[in-house]
């Protein structure tokens, strides 16, 4: 079995693939004091749940933008899984980089390229509704071409309920029924999420004009992209398991290569 994670500022997503198949996923707080004999208790115990064998997995492959993290995950592979951990970086991601500083490009944005092309072999825009919003461009040739970021939804409503004291904290689970807000809470969700669904529409159309003629798809992943989907007019499809998915096809390159 392979096991794959995607180590990201706030969450770590794991999943654990047989063969091609998902066979669990795990999302857990990124905590970077973490040692890895605690990591180990934490994997056990989530391996434990599905009556799962840390002994059956062949490989591992991470993607990290989280450089503090990356010494621990290091020793916990060699220390309990007896195996050394592949780093996914410009350099073995598989996909031609167009950006002026390849090695600039985070690792999980270039996972999500290659998943997303993988599935959709045309030009693309891949959205991720992480700690940062993450625009990013693909060519029909599978080019990764460059992007944009821009502050998570997480990250704006966080700073609107610390520098607002009379705002109270909002779910962002689902939006309201209508731009105009009848109460507090209603109005700030309002703000928050249509308007966030207008700076997605908006760098969509002047990313998709930037890459004419090509038209591309417009492909979201993330937490709240379910949420985005349904009040975005540009994302045709979300897809959850993208990053999983990205290092998995990674993974299974690395090892025809070997």
């Amino acid at each position: 079995m392979q096991l794959v994670m995607d180590i990201g500022n706030t969450h770590m997503v794991i999943g654990l693939f047989d063969d091609q198949t998902l066979v669990r996923d795990w999302r857990i707080h990124t905590n970077p004091a973490l040692t890895e004999d605690e990591f180990h208790i934490m994997i056990t115990g989530l391996f434990s749940l599905h009556q799962l064998q840390s002994e059956n997995i062949g490989n591992v492959v991470i993607s990290c933008v989280v450089p503090p993290m990356m010494r621990m995950m290091e020793v916990f592979c060699r220390k309990y899984l007896n195996l050394a951990p592949c780093w996914v970086d410009a350099s073995n991601a598989g996909i031609p980089i167009l950006y002026d500083n390849p090695a600039e490009v985070g690792a999980d944005r270039l996972v999500n390229a290659v998943a997303a092309y993988h599935k959709y072999p045309t030009s693309l825009i891949v959205i991720d509704f992480g700690t940062a919003t993450t625009f990013d461009a693909i060519s029909g040739k599978g080019e990764y071409l460059g992007g944009a970021i821009a502050p998570g939804i997480g990250i704006a409503a966080e700073a609107l309920f610390q520098r607002a004291s009379k705002l109270p904290r909002v779910d962002l689970i689902k939006p309201p029924a209508k731009a105009i807000g009848k109460d507090t809470a209603a109005s700030m969700k309002s703000g928050i999420l249509f308007g966030y669904a207008g700076l997605v529409d908006g760098m969509v159309g002047r990313i998709a004009r930037e890459m004419a003629p090509a038209e591309p798809r417009i492909i979201a992943t993330g937490g709240l992209a379910p949420v985005m989907q349904d009040i975005s007019e540009t994302i045709e499809c979300v897809e959850p398991h993208l990053t999983l998915e990205g290092l998995r096809i990674i993974s299974n390159r690395m090892s025809q290569v070997k």
